[in-house]
């Protein structure tokens, strides 16, 4: 079995192959190519940490794969295992310490925006960690904003994950704000990365035509949208139904 290191992970990444790569396997999820359980979580409570493990085969594949994805904050981790499909035999092992779950995300996000057509000038990100990071990198990367706004509940931590973006997307103007309400009402593209559990924007905040990704909600008490916001939406859009009406926005929702 090969063992592949978090540094070689990032050395052969590339955002707009990863960006296709998940568009085709969203595309083969959607037509019920591949067999994906529901997530199986844990709580360790005692850390104040959560592990999620998820795997997926797409049949006629020669592998599976699971993945554990693990938040110990203030920071998280993870890895993920490929095994032979014909005979379960374990071939690769990537450490990637969750790097590639957090890419993952971010370009699904970005991937959707762009097939919708969306080509927002102002970008505004809710969440001031890792994910945040990604995402506006790769939403820089495959939309070409020009300015992108960071809203985070922590002004210091905000200003540095502001700092982080400027390197990761030098082309871009990266402000912050202290109102998520001002930054609802200049941006009309939205991407919230937060483990929040309870609302973030307000509904009435929220002007129309605005395409919102909220990809913080993953698992049971999380929520970064109100239910209101969901009900009147033009359009929902989810990678799984079943997963985001038990882990997801659609929690909050259970009549839509």
């Amino acid at each position: 079995m090969r063992i592949i290191t978090f540094d070689e992970v990032r050395q052969v990444l590339d955002f707009h192959e990863v960006a296709q790569r998940m568009r085709a396997a969203l595309i083969a999820h959607s037509r019920g190519e591949c067999d994906t359980p529901m997530p199986m979580h844990l709580d360790i409570a005692e850390r104040s940490a959560e592990v999620h493990m998820k795997a997926s085969y797409r049949r006629g594949g020669r592998y599976f794969a699971l993945k554990i994805a693990a938040t110990f904050p203030p920071s998280g981790n993870g890895m993920m295992l490929l095994s032979s499909a014909e005979n379960g035999e374990p071939v690769a092992f990537l450490a990637d310490g969750g790097h590639l779950t957090d890419v993952r995300t971010a370009a699904v996000a970005a991937i959707t925006a762009r097939e919708l057509g969306r080509r927002d000038r102002v970008i505004g990100i809710v969440g001031a960690g890792i994910q945040a990071r990604l995402s506006a990198a790769l939403h820089a990367d495959l939309l070409g904003p020009h300015a992108i706004v960071i809203w985070g509940r922590s002004p210091g931590r905000t200003e540095a994950c502001a700092r982080d973006i400027r390197k990761l997307a030098p082309r871009v103007e990266v402000t912050t704000t202290l109102s998520v309400a001002d930054l609802a009402a200049e941006c009309r593209l939205i991407v919230t990365c937060t483990a929040s559990r309870a609302p973030l924007l307000s509904d009435h905040d929220i002007a129309p035509g605005t395409h919102i990704s909220a990809i913080g909600a993953d698992s049971p008490g999380k929520q970064e949208l109100e239910a209101a916001t969901l009900r009147r939406s033009g359009l929902l859009l989810v990678d799984s139904r079943s997963q985001c009406e038990k882990l997801g926005e659609l929690q909050h929702a259970p009549d839509l």
